[in-house]
């Protein structure tokens, strides 16, 4: 292994950011962030964070003048309807697609088209807001992927850049490290293969991509916000639900995301973390950085086993993506904007008196849906704290990986053992098996690619794009 993946990580977290479970809930962060025009994300407040995007075209040279008319469109939909609804303040968040990060110049356009609108109703209408911008992570585009060099990592680096001086406030993305093996893994309920992908692989593409992202927001006036385990445990969250593996093992690769997606905070992320990482909740309490989330609002996206739950520790409230397509009460993004306005006005009036109302909120929240699904019982705040207290005491990446694991297993069985988790009997075997695998895997990373090397397909991904060398 090239002994640079092992550096020490710009920030270390061997504390919890919190000194009671009562502290930690929606709308307030230990660190909060301020923003020129008077926003503060984890300040006391949660926002509505919209997402859209296109509907029924392709990009292409043929199509870009309705690519950026349906942006406009979009754009103006949303803030109007927020105006109308006397929405004080609110986040947009561009994910762009895959054309609009493989031609870099697309997507700065779509980000400067997007922020003047923004611009012009804070201007005129008094409506602040704030952009997040999610380049696509097009390396997987590539294959194998090569994961740090290259025309499809330059277009990425070059859209960060653009797109921060195009005035975007925040850079994000939902990284693809390790996805090269995790999807087989999956299938196959794989679980050491799905914590090499996590634990190693991923870990050393988090390090290296995120130095990066964080030196390109410093320079460029933006916040390096967060990534999230979406190409990960949300994919095993949809198997999950589709009957395809079991759901206790879709809850552990949620767990084992945990580690990979705090190494961006470890090189300087500051939040809010992205909204489709339902491990975000671990990550403040660790980092103590504002998280945005996703449950119910994102039904128009996809469908969930969370619900509710995720709102508990919410700073931003999202609706994950909404395409552009005319519903009864208008356009879906401007409908989807109006649904998580009415929701944060919810959580912000229970926070303004009070903190014993807050905590109540936050509490039913947890319990309406924490024992329906494994994967909620794990985000239930009580156990995000406990566990959270246990990672903090170990700092290298692998055996926190495996740490998360272990935790996510005890859990599990003590919830179906209490009878506060329902699950089905095959599941609770299936807890058995995962637990024995587990105890098979080393924690040192170098004996780890030693022995799982054979095993692995090489013909999927790079090694030396990892910093690993084929082992003696």
């Amino acid at each position: 292994m090239d002994s640079q993946d092992f550096r020490h990580p710009t920030r270390a977290f061997d504390e919890l950011s919190y000194d009671s479970p009562d502290q930690f809930l929606f709308g307030s962060a230990p660190r909060p962030i301020e923003f020129e025009n008077g926003m503060v994300i984890g300040g006391g407040e949660v926002y509505p964070e919209i997402n859209f995007t296109l509907s029924g075209l392709s990009v292409n040279e043929e199509n870009w003048p309705k690519i950026k008319r349906q942006y406009k469109e979009m754009t103006e939909s949303v803030l109007d309807r927020a105006v109308k609804r006397r929405c004080s303040a609110l986040v947009l968040e561009v994910e762009l697609l895959p054309g609009l990060t493989k031609k870099p110049a697309w997507g700065i356009e779509i980000t400067r088209l997007v922020r003047e609108i923004m611009r012009t109703f804070e201007a005129e209408e008094g409506l602040k807001s704030l952009m997040r911008l999610t380049p696509n992570d097009i390396r997987e585009y590539e294959r194998p992927p090569r994961m740090r060099s290259g025309q499809l990592w330059d277009a990425m680096m070059e859209i960060f850049r653009g797109g921060a001086q195009a005035g975007a406030d925040m850079l994000a993305i939902e990284s693809t490290g390790g996805k090269e093996i995790h999807d087989d893994a999956l299938m196959r309920a794989d679980l050491k293969s799905v914590i090499f992908s996590l634990g190693v692989m991923g870990v050393r593409d988090m390090r290296n991509l995120w130095s990066e992202i964080v030196k390109i927001a410093q320079k460029n006036g933006a916040v390096a916000s967060g990534d999230t385990g979406c190409g990960f445990a949300n994919t095993a969250m949809v198997l999950a639900d589709q009957g395809m593996i079991p759901r206790v093992f879709a809850a552990i690769v949620r767990m084992a995301s945990i580690s990979r997606g705090l190494i961006a905070y470890e090189e300087g992320a500051r939040g809010p973390g992205k909204d489709c990482g339902y491990e975000n909740p671990y990550i403040k309490a660790i980092a103590g950085v504002p998280i945005s989330m996703e449950g119910k609002s994102s039904a128009c996206a996809h469908s969930s086993p969370l619900g509710n739950i995720p709102a508990a520790t919410a700073d931003l409230w999202s609706n994950e993506s909404v395409q552009k397509v005319n519903l009864l009460g208008g356009s879906a993004p401007a409908v989807s904007m109006e649904q998580l306005l009415y929701d944060c006005r919810l959580f912000n009036t229970a926070g303004r008196e009070g903190a014993r109302s807050a905590l109540r909120l936050r509490d039913w929240l947890a319990k309406s849906d924490a024992g329906r699904d494994p994967q909620a019982y794990i985000l239930r705040p009580e156990v995000v704290f406990q566990i959270s207290e246990e990672l903090v005491a170990i700092q290298e990446p692998l055996p926190r990986t495996k740490k998360a694991v272990e935790l996510g297993i005890e859990t599990l069985k003590s919830g179906v053992r209490d009878g506060e988790l329902s699950i089905d009997k095959r599941e609770e075997i299936w807890l058995e098996r995962l637990e024995e695998g587990l105890e098979e895997i080393p924690s040192d990373p170098q004996e780890f690619w030693g022995e799982i090397y054979d095993s692995l397909d090489r013909e999927k991904f790079i090694p030396e794009e990892y910093g690993l060398t084929v082992p003696n």
